[in-house]
């Protein structure tokens, strides 16, 4: 039985060898090969590694804060209002003879805009005048009468009380003179009122009564109501403010202590085209909306503005200051703070906190936080972490153009706008 097995050994070692060669070649190079892949792949990483630790820092770009003087604006929405805005009714009742305006014109004060039946005001007028007369005979006869009485009186032809008496008719006479001569003057007023004239420069309405219409007045209520006429240059802007804005209105106006001047922008325009100044502020803050109502004059030679249209308004809070100006992009928020990145001078990362003004096209004005020598990451911010080394690449921050800053600043928030001062 040993032997058996001897020989079932022997037979099994040349099948072995014979499966072995019959392999393909290249299962035989690969098994070779595997020690020495995996010697090599070990050298590559062991040379690798000390690249990957000494990778250069992020490259980011920085620039110095430009330094302009910003004069900062309040932003309000407001109406236009005439000046003077007038009602326009008779002062005598009657028919209206003539209508001597175009509806919408421009007219001037005292031009004559309807004329009123005025021949029973003449009669009426030419009454009075003959009343004056008797009245002045009435006066010469009482004192014709007293001053014979005088002469009579040293001869005692007359007695005192008869002079007393004539004395009085004098003193009679002449008042009924008076009252004659007062209602002259009243009736030649009837007869100039029939001619309505217009008591302001301004745009006039339409006629509310054509020719041939009865007029009448009223003691109360004013009467027929003929037109209205608004005065329109200069126009008025009235608008709502804020208490804070209003308190920050009022500091400003007692440093300066000159009137505020505001800029208007209309529905369709881009700039500010409108120049005036606050000549009115309520007497009080309304406590259902915590604002105080006030109103800004406006020049208007052309009558080009008119009385319920909208405008957007920017109110100087004073006088040009001093900023630092960055990028917007560049103002990062921090949970509730406002960070910009700048670089040391040995290359490190810091956050400055500030306190962000008014942005002026695509910049924001600084108020703290930063120094004109500071160097502000304004590319690359993704790449920064603060206690973080970055390579440095200067750049300049070019100063925005006027008339799209205008146009920019046009959304932003009550009391956020700024402009850059003229040089």
């Amino acid at each position: 039985m040993n032997m058996m097995t001897k020989i079932k050994a022997e037979d099994a070692a040349p099948s072995r060898v014979r499966r072995l060669s019959q392999r393909p070649l290249w299962q035989h190079l690969s098994a070779a090969a595997l020690p020495v892949i995996a010697i090599v792949a070990v050298g590559v990483l062991n040379r690798e590694s000390p690249a990957i630790a000494a990778a250069p820092p992020p490259t980011v770009t920085v620039a110095a804060p430009l330094v302009r003087d910003v004069t900062e604006w309040q932003d309000h929405v407001g109406r236009f209002e005439p000046s003077q805005s007038v009602e326009v009714r008779p002062r005598v009742s009657g028919a209206v003879t003539a209508v001597h305006f175009t509806d919408g014109a421009i007219v001037q004060k005292g031009d004559l805009l309807f004329t009123i039946d005025a021949r029973p005001f003449a009669a009426s007028l030419a009454e009075a005048r003959a009343g004056a007369v008797q009245a002045r005979s009435d006066v010469a006869l009482a004192q014709a009468d007293l001053d014979r009485a005088n002469r009579l009186l040293a001869d005692e032809a007359v007695s005192q009380s008869d002079l007393d008496r004539l004395a009085a008719r004098v003193r009679a006479a002449r008042a009924s003179l008076a009252a004659a001569e007062a209602r002259i003057g009243a009736r030649a007023l009837d007869v100039q009122f029939t001619q309505v004239r217009a008591p302001v420069t301004g745009r006039i309405s339409d006629r509310r009564v054509d020719a041939g219409n009865i007029v009448s007045t009223a003691d109360t209520g004013g009467g027929t109501l003929l037109t209205t006429i608004n005065a329109l240059d200069p126009i008025y802007f009235t608008f709502d403010s804020s208490e804070a804005l209003f308190l920050k209105a009022q500091r400003e106006r007692q440093k300066a202590g000159a009137a505020q001047q505001v800029e208007i922008r209309l529905q369709d325009e881009t700039g500010y085209s409108w120049k005036g100044h606050v000549d009115f502020t309520d007497n009080g803050i309304s406590a259902q909306s915590g604002t105080i109502r006030a109103r800004a004059v406006v020049a208007n030679p052309d009558y080009f503005l008119t009385p319920g249209m909208f405008g957007n308004m920017r109110l100087t809070d004073g006088s040009p200051a001093r900023a630092l100006l960055v990028p917007d992009s560049a103002v990062r928020t921090d949970q509730a703070r406002k960070v910009v990145y700048v670089v040391t001078e040995d290359g490190t990362v810091a956050a400055r906190e500030v306190s962000p003004g008014p942005r002026i096209g695509s910049l924001r004005s600084i108020r703290s936080g930063i120094t004109a020598q500071d160097r502000v990451v304004v590319q690359g911010l993704q790449m920064v972490q603060p206690g973080a080394k970055v390579t440095q690449r200067l750049t300049r921050i070019d100063p925005p153009a006027a008339a799209p800053a205008a146009a920019a600043a046009v959304n932003e928030p009550a009391a956020s706008q700024a402009t850059i001062a003229a040089l």
